[in-house]
């Protein structure tokens, strides 16, 4: 009797039926069969018809079970054997054993442990498992592959994502049969003023005058079928404003979509964004500070020009913080000039110094208008760096008002002690100086007041002092 392919003579029992009928039934349950004492040493083996690929493995005869296994199995096999040893009527669990031969190949086999008695050894009854490996790994290449196709797709959708929002152009994606939106762009969702989240089953209709659902859906599909060029002339509901839509079919997925182009009617519209372009552009790029504030001067929006003007890194640097935090004269001059913009709707020529976050001063002429439209943004800046000349001529004019005030001064010696001649000295001073408050603040006395630190009273006593209050002037008077 061979080994290969029939268990060794030493299996067999007595009681039990043929060899021949015990060899049919262990290789119909059994893809491999292997008989060994209870040191581990094999003593027979079977090999099913229907597992060829396992080979002849008549070596393994007389030779230790265990040099067999991969050293992880080992372990596993020593833990079952002394369970059954110890007791022979213990229910052991299948044990899943990996078998090395030959140095380089592996094969699975999960084991039921049988001790067939002391005399007969102990018989394992093996199910091949590499059919199950082979599915595995197959699910695993296959589970990698729809990874690595899962990471294309979403590049692909990034890069359709970019430049589907970066054109320029309003972009529509319509669902044929039901109109339904299923993507716009941003100029989509700026010159029709939705959201895509926003938008149902019908809403894509409903951004046009007089559209329903059914109608503009068939005039969608006819159009895109169709070889007219002429477009859909429709009306945007929120805007009012006339546009046509350019329809194209295309296929996706297998399945039919259309792209639709949203273009404004007249070239007047056209014209109207180029001009708001300009405008972006002249913000950005002009050497004039421009800034944006609310109705209270906070800073919104603020152009290079600003930033370079005030040392600012970056826009959120001054973003959000008043303008009067960069003027020499802080709330003083904000509130001048806010109260100018109230009254009449504009300030030009208004002069101050602008004061940079390293604590730089610069000479500047202001301008401002209030802005209608936008209540979050009603303010208008432009500011201008005085050049050096004017600021030599402003300050020579200045000048000579000294030296004509102080030639008075000069007169008096020879007929005044120095002490008087002193007291005349300020008095000059403090009277230049509190014309100058008046003058910058176009007579408004309570801000004249509040430049030079003094109570509304005490500018009152300094005017009448100076003879500098108007014939009609009255201390409860403002001023204004």
């Amino acid at each position: 009797m061979t080994k290969q392919g029939r268990m060794s003579e030493r299996v067999r029992v007595g009681v039990l039926p043929a060899p021949s009928r015990i060899e049919r039934i262990i290789e119909q349950f059994a893809d491999l069969a292997v008989a060994i004492d209870r040191e581990g040493r094999v003593l027979g083996l079977s090999v099913s018809p229907e597992s060829p690929y396992l080979g002849c493995l008549d070596h393994w005869i007389g030779r230790d079970f265990r040099d067999f296994l991969t050293e992880d199995s080992r372990s596993k096999f020593e833990d079952r054997i002394a369970t059954v040893l110890s007791d022979s009527d213990a229910v052991v669990r299948p044990m899943e054993l990996n078998h090395v031969d030959n140095a380089n190949w592996e094969f699975p086999i999960r084991y039921t442990i049988h001790d067939a008695g002391e005399d007969y050894g102990i018989l394992l009854l093996g199910r091949d498992m590499q059919p199950f490996a082979d599915i595995q790994q197959r699910l695993v290449r296959e589970q990698l592959a729809r990874e690595r196709d899962a990471e294309r797709f979403r590049g692909v959708e990034t890069r359709y994502r970019v430049v589907f929002d970066a054109s320029e152009t309003p972009m529509a994606m319509i669902e044929p049969d039901s109109g339904r939106a299923l993507d716009l762009n941003r100029a989509a969702m700026q010159l029709l003023g939705v959201q895509t989240d926003n938008l149902s089953a019908n809403a894509f209709a409903q951004c046009f005058e007089g559209r329903r659902k059914g109608e503009f859906g068939e005039a969608l599909k006819a159009a895109a079928a169709g070889d007219d060029a002429q477009g859909i002339p429709v009306v945007i509901r929120r805007s009012g404003a006339d546009v046509r839509l350019y329809p194209e079919f295309f296929r996706a997925s297998g399945e039919v979509a259309l792209l639709c182009r949203i273009l404004p009617v007249a070239d007047e519209d056209q014209a109207g964004r180029d001009f708001q372009r300009a405008l972006g552009q002249l913000f950005d790029s002009t050497s004039d500070a421009i800034l944006l504030t609310d109705a209270k001067g906070k800073i919104r929006e603020a152009n290079e020009g600003f930033l370079r003007l005030t040392d600012a890194a970056q826009l959120r640097d001054v973003q959000g913080r008043p303008l009067s935090d960069f003027l020499a004269r802080g709330s003083v001059d904000l509130k001048l000039m806010l109260e100018q913009v109230d009254k009449t709707g504009r300030l030009r020529g208004y002069s101050a110094q602008l004061e940079s976050v390293v604590g730089m001063r610069a000479t500047v002429d202001i301008s401002a208008a209030r802005l209608t439209g936008r209540s979050d943004r009603n303010l208008g800046f432009v500011i201008r760096e005085v050049s050096a000349t004017q600021a030599i001529s402003v300050a020579e004019a200045g000048a000579t008002m000294s030296e004509e005030a102080m030639t008075n001064v000069m007169d008096l010696v020879g007929t005044a002690s120095l002490k008087e001649l002193v007291g005349a000295t300020t008095d000059v001073v403090e009277k230049l100086c509190i014309e100058t408050a008046v003058r910058l603040t176009d007579n408004n006395r309570v801000a004249a007041a509040e430049m030079l630190g003094l109570s509304r009273q005490s500018l009152y006593v300094k005017l009448r002092k100076y003879g500098l209050l108007d014939s009609g002037g009255d201390p409860g008077d403002g001023g204004d």
